[in-house]
């Protein structure tokens, strides 16, 4: 909850965050009268930290701070967890979630967004995991050792979209995606370049993809928060072909509500690479639009929910937080998306990826050593 760091500055206990929280009329999108009144029955808790100023400086020394603030973010959740056992217990795999849910208990797993909250080191991933995380963005907005990203930041301090760093996933990332899969973390490919999308899923198209030895992850990837790139083509949605790729390796896209991602001008801007936002079509009917684009392209097995409360400056009209739940349901249902698969996108889909992802995991387990060494030493030099 980036609300409890930026507004209440870690604090659950002084101040009046708890009573909000509890009782209703906290900040942004999401306390529990409000989970309640949407009959949500999980979230992903996210330990997010933004990337480092110095951009390409892959240094270890640039990276301690973040390790340090994510730490200081899964404390927090863990605090919480003890605060509020039935919202923030956390949930370590998908049998466990399913229990929790026919129990009538909150779903909590953790989560963090971007590689460069490791610092280049493979223990510090196991650590996160052993601390609760139970998938990882591969990058945020700023290339990493691992992975190109969709966004960077650049010299102005403007966002705009990243060009090729890597040319996609590099060696070393696939090792941590396999690694990833032999924790039983899912491996999060939201905020990722296209050619990363590619690689992860198998596809190949990158200037990396001449390793014909290199299939893709071994158990199916989410995109966590991305929407359809065919309806707005911004950087950070998801192109057909690899809605393709999503489809073959029964992988799951779970649809952003972010206004920036669901309603956008065809062109982007010629400075950013990024297409300004639309308004009159930021809207809850916008959304549906793009999960049914998802669903009806490639099936409905594929296409979930991606809100991203908390983490969204604007919001859909129709969707202002997370008690307008029930008006998404009603308004797929109107526009005939079947129940049977109304249960899928709200959470059936994302159960039977972490289920394989459980499942992958605990066959590598029985074959494959931790990864070791890694690229603790890492230099600043090409990683691949």
């Amino acid at each position: 909850m980036l609300i409890v760091r930026k507004l209440y500055r870690d604090y659950i206990y002084a101040g009046d965050f708890a009573s909000k929280f509890e009782n209703g009329g906290l900040e942004y999108h999401t306390d529990i009268p409000r989970l309640q009144k949407g009959m949500s029955s999980g979230s992903f808790w996210v330990a997010w930290v933004t990337c480092p100023a110095s951009g390409t400086d892959f240094s270890d020394e640039t990276y301690d701070p973040v390790v340090k603030a994510t730490l200081e973010q899964l404390d927090l959740f863990h605090r919480l967890g003890d605060r509020f056992p039935e919202y923030f217990t956390p949930t370590l795999d998908s049998e466990s979630a399913l229990r929790a849910y026919n129990e009538g208990r909150f779903i909590s797993p953790l989560s963090i967004e971007g590689l460069h909250q490791i610092g280049n080191s493979i223990p510090t991933l196991r650590t996160f995991y052993d601390l609760g995380v139970r998938y990882a963005t591969l990058t945020w907005n700023c290339h990493n050792i691992y992975a190109d990203a969709a966004l960077v930041v650049d010299a102005q301090s403007r966002t705009v979209a990243g060009s090729p760093y890597w040319g996609g996933l590099t060696a070393a990332g696939r090792e941590i995606v396999l690694e990833m899969n032999r924790l039983g973390m899912m491996v999060d490919i939201s905020h990722v370049s296209a050619d990363t999308m590619r690689d992860v899923l198998g596809g190949g198209g990158s200037a990396r993809s001449d390793d014909d030895t290199w299939t893709g992850s071994l158990a199916p990837p989410i995109f966590s928060h991305s929407s359809a790139y065919s309806i707005c083509p911004h950087p950070r949605n998801v192109p057909d072909d690899v809605l393709q790729l999503v489809r073959a390796r029964r992988s799951l896209v779970m649809v952003n509500f972010n206004p920036d991602f669901i309603s956008c001008a065809a062109v982007p801007d010629p400075d950013t690479g990024i297409p300004p936002m639309y308004p009159p079509n930021a809207t809850l009917a916008q959304v549906v639009r793009h999960v049914t684009y998802i669903g009806e392209l490639i099936g409905y097995d594929y296409v979930g929910l991606g809100s991203d409360f908390d983490g969204i400056a604007g919001v859909p009209d129709g969707l202002e937080d997370v008690g307008k739940f029930p008006n998404l349901v009603a308004a797929l249902l109107e526009e005939g998306v079947s129940e049977e698969d109304v249960v899928k996108v709200i959470g059936g889909n994302l159960l039977r990826v972490w289920g394989e992802v459980d499942r992958v995991a605990a066959e590598l387990r029985k074959q494959t050593p931790p990864l070791e060494d890694g690229v603790s030493d890492f230099n600043g030099t090409d990683p691949t």
